[in-house]
């Protein structure tokens, strides 16, 4: 059930090593389908998903009125407040669409561990011209980038030569759209994507558990010299 104070969801152990904070796209809230089901694959003993609303979907969720998204600072403002409420040693920022946009702009100033984008909105369907992305080009932050292949916000082919940072992996998923549902024709299923999806997740975030495992022995070593 979602918090009464926070307006969450929590799922796997709190004393997990891990900790993932998760926000919805701009037209659904935290308890999704989408989103309930990545959960369900990814929350365990070594890793809590935190799912979330921003504020215009909790006063959704509380009087059935359909609003807007919040403007930017307000979104932004909002994940700041969600990271420092949920402060973890190893803690991932990750959003669907317009959550995983807005957390890309906040990744490098509040230290995240790693960032997940789900389908990241470079552009509105039908309108290449309205380009957004700058972000991807320039991150520090380790980022996995879960985009569909004919997604409509930003297809496989469209980003052929979009120049990313080095620190951003991008993994197609085979025939999906902006949620990573394929056509039945690709002998593809949703549920296959989804599932390749959070083995990439789990996989990004041991490698760089492994890699901060790396660093700190090297450390080590270093300060003993």
């Amino acid at each position: 059930m979602p918090d009464p104070v926070y307006d969450v969801i929590r799922a796997g152990s709190v004393q997990a090593p891990t900790r993932l904070l998760l926000a919805h796209g701009a037209g659904a809230g935290m308890d999704h389908d989408f989103l309930t089901r990545l959960s369900t694959l990814l929350a365990g003993s070594e890793l809590e998903v935190i799912r979330f609303n921003f504020p215009y979907m909790s006063k959704r969720a509380q009087d059935g009125k359909r609003r807007p998204p919040d403007r930017q600072p307000v979104l932004l403002a909002h994940w700041r407040a969600m990271v420092a409420e949920f402060a973890h040693p190893r803690l991932f920022i990750a959003g669907k669409s317009m959550g995983g946009r807005m957390a890309a702009e906040i990744a490098d100033d509040v230290n995240a561990a790693g960032l997940f984008v789900l389908g990241y909105p470079f552009h509105p369907p039908a309108k290449p011209d309205a380009w957004r992305g700058e972000i991807l080009k320039q991150i520090k932050t380790p980022t996995l980038l879960l985009q569909g292949e004919r997604d409509s916000f930003g297809s496989r082919l469209e980003l052929a030569d979009f120049p990313f940072s080095a620190c951003v992996d991008v993994q197609w998923l085979q025939d999906g759209d902006h949620s990573f549902k394929p056509r039945k024709a690709s002998g593809r299923t949703e549920p296959e994507n989804l599932a390749q999806a959070a083995a990439h997740i789990k996989c990004f975030i041991e490698a760089q558990a492994q890699e901060a495992a790396l660093g700190a022995a090297l450390q080590g070593v270093n300060d003993e010299n």
